[in-house]
């Protein structure tokens, strides 16, 4: 399968089954996921594998960011999650912004390397990503935050993933815009 053809094929699965990737297939998919462009190679991200119990105490931690008295099940929804975190250094030639990017960037490319495993994989967010509950929970330091979570697990049999609308390109790709010649 080329890159082309596992980008196009990828999909979102909201629901999945109790299997999921080692620690061992994990490291070996972000050591390539950390090959993104990212300038001055400030590798500004971390990644935090939440397996097991870590899930519970996510599920308190948004519970306590709502004001829930219940723990929150969602963390439960997939056997592994990872945390994708924003680790901002200080530089005068990279902004903030581009570093985000490249936080973001291997995210997605570690989700479309876990779906092209055979993994079922979805990006999930919320407002708590940036509640002190949650952050004090991950663990994250300053200049540090929490992006969101890829929830990982088997696909399952005879399960379709989430529809994805087709992407019209000529309506998302434009050229600069004409000069007008000056008038004399």
């Amino acid at each position: 399968m080329t890159a082309l053809d596992a980008v196009r094929a990828r999909q979102s699965w909201s629901k999945v089954t109790d299997e999921a990737p080692t620690r061992e297939e994990l490291l070996h998919l972000v050591a390539a996921a950390g090959r993104v462009a990212d300038h001055s190679s400030l590798r500004p991200w971390r990644l935090i594998e939440l397996r097991g119990a870590d899930r519970e105490v996510l599920g308190a931690a948004i519970a306590k960011a709502q004001g829930d008295k219940s723990p929150s099940t969602k963390p439960l929804r997939a056997p592994l999650l990872v945390a994708v975190v924003a680790s901002y250094r200080k530089s005068d030639k990279v902004p903030r912004w581009e570093q985000e990017a490249v936080a973001s960037g291997v995210a997605h490319t570690l989700s479309l390397l876990l779906d092209d495993a055979g993994w079922g994989v979805i990006w999930r967010t919320g407002h708590y990503t940036r509640a002190k509950a949650v952050a004090k929970a991950h663990g994250l330091g300053p200049g540090e935050e929490l992006l969101g979570w890829l929830y990982v697990g088997g696909k399952p049999e005879g399960k379709k993933p989430g529809r994805r609308k087709p992407v019209d390109a000529r309506k998302l790709v434009t050229r600069m815009p004409k000069k007008k010649p000056k008038k004399k």
